[in-house]
């Protein structure tokens, strides 16, 4: 196996600070996808190299290459059973890592709906809870619950009261508890991707931010609405993980690009930069596979011989 099974592995390094500031020039909803499709394809590439070294590793086990119908060695010295092993161990560690954010995101979602189904009262899509401490969330799944409680109506006025349940509604409609999911899986299979956690979950609020503002038809309204919900917001208990709230992240920011959008062009470079990374790490692992499955056809051909 070539060396271009290597650079999968250290690409994401480079790319994730990079789709970090490209995303910061970008319309929130193109930032959101930006953000998630590069974590899961340079994730899912980083993932493929670790197999393909690990697979590598295995198939220098003479049981293994004696099920395979190969003449050993099948590949050549530049995967050594220590870095096989390496990438074994990291590999299970992935595997693990992935179990546990699907828990995570699935599992534990379905328990907090039926915990709110159980504590408040439903009409459509939305569940009121009688708590005093003011609070509001979404909850992702089927259905999707919009959740608040009786503190955060009466801290707000009708107009905020619909501009909050707009944005908490298209957190619903938008699927975004789904960008999330694929960045933590990601995140799991490479822990460089972990930067893009807080500028992925910026975006996806200014996404909900504008469509909110978009429904009501004033962005006064609605910038005022998401400060004072953010500052009312006092949950009464602790708040399920797998929510997603107009009060998180930073509102400060939020609020001010509400108020005085500023359209910004995306640097040329960086987005080159980004691209160049992207389509090198899927060209390495492409490459590392096919050599691979070009020494495993030698081999074999050496058996038969």
């Amino acid at each position: 196996m070539n060396y271009a099974v290597w650079v999968p592995l250290l690409l994401p390094l480079l790319a994730a600070p990079a789709a970090r500031r490209l995303a910061e020039a970008l319309p929130p909803r193109t930032a959101a996808w930006l953000l998630a499709g590069s974590a899961v394809a340079l994730a899912s590439c980083s993932t493929a190299a670790l197999a393909l070294l690990a697979g590598a590793g295995a198939l220098r086990l003479p049981p293994v290459a004696a099920l395979g119908h190969l003449v050993l060695p099948v590949v050549g010295d530049q995967v050594t059973v220590p870095a096989a092993c390496a990438a074994a161990v990291l590999l299970a560690a992935v595997g693990a890592a992935l179990v546990h954010a699907a828990r995570r995101h699935i599992v534990l979602a379905a328990r907090a709906r039926r915990a709110v189904a159980a504590s408040g009262t439903a009409a459509g899509d939305l569940t009121v809870l009688d708590e005093d401490g003011p609070d509001a969330y979404a909850l992702p799944g089927r259905p999707g619950r919009i959740v608040v409680t009786t503190g955060m109506l009466r801290a707000l006025d009708p107009a905020e009261r619909e501009v909050l349940l707009a944005h908490e509604r298209a957190h619903l409609t938008g699927r975004h508890h789904l960008f999330l999911t694929a960045l933590a899986l990601s995140c799991a299979g490479h822990p460089a991707l972990r930067v893009l956690r807080g500028p992925l979950s910026y975006a996806l609020e200014r996404w909900a931010d504008e469509t909110a503002a978009a429904a009501v038809g004033d962005r006064r309204v609605a910038a005022r609405a998401i400060g004072r919900a953010a500052l009312a917001t006092r949950p009464a208990g602790r708040r399920p993980l797998a929510a997603l709230s107009a009060t998180t992240g930073p509102v400060p920011r939020r609020v001010a690009a509400l108020l005085r959008p500023h359209p910004s062009r995306a640097p040329r470079t960086v987005a080159a930069a980004l691209a160049c990374c992207l389509a090198l790490s899927a060209a390495c692992a492409l490459e590392a596979a096919h050599d691979l499955h070009g020494s495993i056809e030698v081999a074999q051909a050496e058996r038969a011989g």
